[in-house]
């Protein structure tokens, strides 16, 4: 039995089994994780949501596309015009797509290996309890019908740049999302920059990565989103994003042969600018 994480799929269903069928997986005996933007922007969200739903051994994290996706669904967000997930919005199959896909987590963490999953990363300032907590928080106000359209139409934002335990539940719960699906850069205060996208080494100097500040110990922490990062091993965390969306390359490895389980494939994409 192999454990194996992927990195952003974005709707690209064809990569997808190309890598998993060069990993040789046993979706009987193995397991798969995950990062997250399993949609949009590739050519077949539906069938990518479609096939993970239904395998029987997966943990998948909620990423900022598959939040936006929610959020135009319940129309409480415009469709952009790079969104490519009509297929999804017209699916005769549409709910239980959209149902499966809220009920995912926005952290996952296996005690047992001592890895947490995200998508982007999480906040520098945050212990791993902490971490889970906020994550889980979170996913009550998805999970509850009383608060989910009221949370996807106020979860669009920058601000509050940090988070803070005075917060309003809604103001709360944007900054807990951003820090799960949106962060690269924050300064040493821990205020969360998003207008920066680059590798590390071309934001400004007052900014870092989250990781480079972020007390990460007796853990790891694997995560997708940012595809200028590249698939890397770094000191206790795995980046598994490679872009395979913009014609680079599906990421995977093998969770109990880190750091050397990297495995890819090529793929044919199209270029396409961060949507928020």
């Amino acid at each position: 039995m192999a454990t194996y994480a992927i990195g952003d799929v974005q709707g690209c269903y064809d990569s997808l089994r190309k890598l998993l069928d060069k990993l040789h997986f046993d979706p009987v005996s193995d397991v798969l994780w995950l990062t997250g933007d399993l949609v949009n922007r590739g050519p077949a969200s539906a069938e990518v949501i479609r096939f993970v739903k239904n395998m029987p051994r997966t943990q998948v994290v909620l990423g900022n596309h598959d939040l936006h996706l929610l959020a135009v669904a319940q129309g409480h967000r415009p469709r952009k015009n790079l969104d490519t997930f009509d297929d999804v919005l017209r699916a005769d199959d549409r709910e239980p797509l959209l149902d499966w896909l809220r009920y995912r987590p926005l952290a996952h963490f296996d005690e047992d290996r001592g890895i947490l999953m995200v998508h982007a990363g999480f906040h520098p300032r945050w212990s791993l309890p902490q971490a889970l907590d906020y994550a889980h928080d979170v996913q009550i106000l998805l999970q509850d019908d009383r608060t989910y359209a009221q949370l996807l139409a106020c979860m669009y934002g920058d601000q509050p740049a940090a988070p803070s335990g005075k917060m309003p539940t809604f103001e709360r719960a944007r900054t807990i999302i951003n820090a799960f699906t949106r962060i690269r850069y924050c300064d040493d205060a821990g205020n969360m920059d998003f207008t920066q996208v680059g590798p590390p080494g071309t934001q400004p100097i007052e900014l870092r990565p989250w990781y480079e500040i972020a007390h990460i110990e007796h853990f790891r922490v694997v995560f997708g989103h940012w595809s200028m990062l590249g698939a890397r091993a770094l000191p206790n965390m795995i980046s598994l994003d490679s872009g395979c969306v913009h014609g680079g390359q599906l990421s995977a490895v093998d969770l109990d042969q880190i750091p050397h389980g990297f495995v890819q494939i090529r793929c044919t994409g199209q270029s396409w600018r961060p949507s928020w």
